[in-house]
């Protein structure tokens, strides 16, 4: 169980920035649950779903406010392992149309029909619990209204803190298995399987190019503020 707990260098939970987040995001709350629903909350929402620079700390994501699903993952897990929460990521694979419309057009024309999704895990009252944060609240909303999901594909992307909350189970090819840092995920990770560029082009691209990434899926979420 402690190599759930354990600190590296992309899951920094302990990051006096992120260690003083963690206590605003907990504040008041006693009880391992709800300060592990609370981190849920703040994840899901504070940090916009996009792609972004894969190698990316907790803290960096914190601070950027946007992530894919392996960074937003990395956030969420530093988070709980700061409050003592046991926590690791969830490996599988996806059909990669579940993208389509929230990234570019010819960054989604490079990726194969299916690529690795990571979700996190919790370990509350003796078991592992999936609770996932991948869509924020405007972007399914906007989603939901675009129809390019529906309620039968994802029915909610509220948790309860008791049962598994997994956003992408209706796209799901493959089961992978637990992992228990970021470092271990990104080794996974083969770049000609998973239409991921290769490390040296994505630092040149990643201040640039994922930033206006942003605008797919913000185009989305402005539709859930539309009449």
């Amino acid at each position: 169980m402690q190599n759930y707990l354990t600190t590296t260098c992309m899951c920094d939970h302990d990051n006096p920035w992120l260690l003083e987040l963690a206590e605003e995001i907990v504040n008041g709350a006693i009880a391992p649950v709800e300060k592990a629903h609370r981190i849920f909350s703040y994840v899901r929402d504070r940090v916009r779903f996009s792609i972004a620079y894969s190698r990316s700390t907790a803290t960096q994501t914190m601070k950027r406010g946007y992530g894919d699903c392996l960074s937003k993952t990395n956030a969420q897990v530093a988070l709980l392992r700061s409050m003592d929460i046991p926590a690791r990521f969830r490996r599988v694979k996806v059909e990669s149309v579940t993208l389509h419309h929230l990234v570019a057009d010819f960054l989604y024309k490079q990726m194969p029909p299916t690529a690795s999704h990571f979700w996190p895990e919790c370990f509350l009252d003796d078991r592992w619990i999936s609770c996932e944060a991948f869509f924020d609240k405007p972007l399914y909303d906007g989603m939901l209204k675009r129809g390019l999901i529906t309620k039968d594909q994802v029915p909610t992307i509220e948790w309860d803190g008791k049962s598994d909350l997994i956003i992408l189970k209706a796209w799901i090819t493959e089961q992978l298995g637990p992992i228990s840092s970021p470092e271990d995920a990104i080794k996974l990770l083969k770049v000609s399987e998973e239409g991921m560029p290769p490390l040296w082009v994505e630092k040149i691209i990643a201040p640039i190019f994922y930033p206006l990434n942003l605008r797919y899926s913000d185009k989305i979420r402005q539709l859930s503020r539309s009449n």
